[in-house]
């Protein structure tokens, strides 16, 4: 088993708001582990939000993984950024933008920050529909939730 856990995560929705799927891949250096789900009525961001809250979830319940560094690359600069750098100001703010609105999914993104406070997490950008194997997988789980729909 790899030193680092490798994860991908896509949302996506047909409308916005409408039908959602979120996918991730979660790569432990053996074995290529996919996870899916999705909602009859929700958004984008939710569906990017949900795809990386469920990837760590799947991470922090498991024995062999939660200990090792993870690298999340997500196509989403919303989930990026928003847990790395703009998750701060919101708390500082008392969950305000900086144009004084409340923060849109703010229980995904206390459960995000949830996760992340307990793993050791590197997140990386990937160009989402560039040929990346592994985002594309993502997209094709997405779609396929999204169909159920």
């Amino acid at each position: 088993m790899s030193e680092e856990i490798v994860i991908y995560t896509d949302g996506g929705c047909l409308g916005n708001p409408g039908p959602g799927g979120w996918g991730c891949v979660i790569l432990d250096g053996e074995n290529e582990n996919r996870l899916s789900g999705g909602e009859a009525q929700t958004t984008n961001n939710r569906m990017e939000l949900s795809a990386a809250i469920n990837a760590l979830d799947a991470v922090v319940k498991n024995p062999q993984w939660v200990s090792k560094k993870i690298c999340v690359y997500s196509d989403s600069q919303y989930v990026k950024n928003g847990i790395t750098s703009w998750i701060n100001n919101w708390k500082k703010n008392g969950w305000r933008t900086a144009a004084k609105k409340p923060v849109l999914n703010k229980e995904l993104w206390l459960a995000l920050d949830e996760l992340y406070n307990q793993l050791n997490i590197e997140w990386k950008w990937v160009k989402g529909h560039a040929g990346f194997k592994y985002n594309e997988i993502c997209d094709q789980l997405c779609k396929s939730e999204m169909s159920k729909f």
